[in-house]
């Protein structure tokens, strides 16, 4: 968890990223297991707890984040003062639900950058079938300016 927490801002209760599981050249991938005690199923189905769709999203978004700063990282630019901040999404495609006691992987792929912004596609799975697929778009914002 400290390499998350020393790559992203989040924070539980709005950290959906468990752990890093590899960082390659062009993505990542990332886990999650679902847990009962989160806040969000109080109220989101109660009796009957169904992840929200949005806060599936948000767990590849927070796995893009990890991705792009690592990979300036790597370039040898400096992050500290780097925000990841999500800029758009598209095409987003929900193919079955998410329950607490499951455990997905997220999985990110750079397309393209231009700018400042940076294109990537994603997908979680459980259990290795499809859960959604979406595209987004992130950019690194300096804090200072």
């Amino acid at each position: 968890m400290e390499e998350i927490y020393n790559t992203i801002p989040h924070r539980e209760p709005f950290l959906f990223v468990d752990s890093i599981e590899s960082i390659h050249e062009n993505g990542a991938t990332a886990k999650r297991l679902i847990r009962l005690d989160e806040p969000q199923f109080s109220g989101h189905y109660p009796g009957n707890p169904i992840m929200p769709g949005v806060l599936l999203c948000e767990a590849v978004f927070q796995t893009a984040a990890i991705f792009l700063v690592k990979k300036f990282e790597n370039k040898g630019i400096q992050t500290q003062n780097l925000t990841p901040v999500l800029s758009r999404i598209g095409e987003v495609k929900f193919k079955q639900m998410v329950k607490p006691g499951d455990e997905i992987t997220m999985n990110v792929e750079m397309i393209e950058t231009i700018g400042q912004f940076h294109f990537l596609k994603g997908n979680i799975r459980k259990e290795g079938k499809l859960v959604l697929t979406l595209e987004c778009a992130l950019a690194l914002i300096d804090e200072n300016k």
